[in-house]
């Protein structure tokens, strides 16, 4: 999805949150290479381009699972913060992944993490990784964040 259609989140805006990101260095998302792609007002789409670094199996080069873990815990961190209006400070209590087959060798891997509910101090995500096809999943995640502070 371009995000240039898609209007900015109130007290949130997730282009912006990249952008600064690529300009410090961004930590282990601007490490990873992570890209915004798009979001709504509780999902966000995040990309991973493929690198020879992130190879996990040589002798396929197959990408390793956690930069695709990664992908995703950021993809749904985001995804909480569009749904409550602005960055909070939370920790990710837990995320499950289910890989359903290994990426692609060569292909740009997309993680799409989205907020389903939101209370005062937990926040309920799931969302899936892709290489093109969302028909066709790398993997599917679930899991919950906490905001010691609250989310509201």
């Amino acid at each position: 999805m371009s995000d240039s259609a898609t209007p900015a989140a109130p007290g949130f805006d997730p282009r912006w949150f990249f952008q600064l990101r690529k300009q410090g260095g961004g930590g282990h998302g601007g490490r990873l290479g992570l890209g915004y792609r798009g979001h709504g007002a509780d999902w966000c789409e995040l990309d991973l381009p493929y690198a020879a670094d992130l190879i996990g199996d040589p002798d396929s080069g197959v990408l390793a699972s956690g930069p695709i873990l990664a992908t995703m815990d950021m993809a749904a961190s985001v995804s909480v913060w569009l749904k409550a209006g602005g960055f909070r400070n939370h920790a990710t209590l837990d995320l499950r992944i289910d890989y359903l087959r290994p990426a692609r060798v060569g292909q740009t891997v997309i993680g799409r993490g989205e907020c389903y509910r939101l209370t005062r101090s937990i926040a309920f995500v799931r969302g899936q990784a892709h290489d093109g096809d969302p028909a066709d999943p790398i993997a599917h995640v679930a899991g919950t964040f906490m905001a010691v502070e609250g989310y509201w």
